[in-house]
């Protein structure tokens, strides 16, 4: 690897806890200069990865959320008719109404091809989509280069960014988009690895509490009949709230007795469920 590439090189940030075989894939992805795809129940830190890479190697972050009713060109770029109506209706303006480039306003991939550093650019949420706009940016994103029809004009990227894309696996993705993508499945932590993440989250959490929050924590994540089950997420915020509570006794947690489970389980008939397995047996 050169001196370069190893300047580059991943591994890890402040509070992102990297596997030798996660981290593997983010550097191979990145000498390759090929698109990472991340796929993983919520709350497995996949998007969260953009943000470690981002902060780890210095680079500026660009975030696509990707909707369902989105078009690729809104993701390229925006021509402001609107605006440049009012400008030559009024005349009040300081853009020349006349060119067209004043009104173009680039998107998410835009602004990452045009920046005049490397950035890493996060897609987020990538199944949201059809398969039309999947397949369509790919072609953008191995080219490095889209047209701005408007003033007959090719944006080619300045620097090829880090890329990226997420999806929660809730429906498939076409052949074609998973060819050109190197893929890695991001499972959920085990009890090990969690300690790893809440102790890299709360350096000065007792030992105590921490045994006693995950314990309970992954058998609350065994209740068969919840629809959306607690993730890391839930489990820092969990423990940020016992932490700050002062009527808190870690005790609570020995005798089963779990507070603030509405920040586990944020839909009412999965609290509701939780609630009658931890009123029904100790679930420590």
């Amino acid at each position: 690897m050169s001196k370069q590439n190893q300047d580059q090189e991943f591994k890890g940030a402040h509070k992102y806890i990297l596997d030798d075989e996660l981290a593997k894939i983010v550097n191979i992805t990145m000498a390759l200069e090929m698109t990472l795809l991340l796929k993983g129940e919520p709350g497995t830190g996949k998007t969260m990865l953009a943000h470690s890479i981002a902060e780890s190697l210095r680079m500026p972050l660009i975030v696509l959320n990707v909707k369902s009713s989105m078009k690729l060109i809104e993701a390229l770029y925006q021509y402001d008719t609107l605006t440049r109506l009012n400008d030559s209706r009024f005349g009040d303006s300081k853009r020349d109404v006349s060119r067209i480039e004043n009104y173009i306003k680039m998107g998410k991939i835009g602004q990452a091809f045009t920046a005049d550093r490397r950035t890493v650019l996060l897609i987020d949420e990538i199944d949201k989509a059809d398969t039309d706009f999947q397949d369509d940016m790919l072609d953008v994103l191995d080219q490095m280069e889209f047209d701005i029809i408007e003033i007959d004009k090719t944006i080619k990227a300045i620097h090829r960014p880090v890329i990226i894309i997420t999806s929660n696996a809730k429906k498939d993705l076409s052949d074609p988009f998973l060819g050109r993508c190197n893929f890695h499945h991001i499972a959920f932590p085990d009890p090990k690895m969690m300690r790893n993440i809440i102790h890299a989250h709360f350096p000065d959490l007792s030992a105590d509490l921490m045994e006693h929050a995950i314990n309970i924590f992954y058998r609350l994540r065994e209740i068969d009949t919840v629809e959306k089950k607690p993730a890391t997420r839930e489990l820092i915020n969990w423990i940020r709230a016992l932490s700050m509570d002062p009527d808190f006794k870690v005790k609570q947690l020995a005798k089963g007795d779990v507070p603030f489970l509405g920040i586990l389980f944020k839909k009412s008939q999965d609290y509701t469920t939780a609630g009658n397995v931890a009123n029904r047996r100790k679930l420590f």
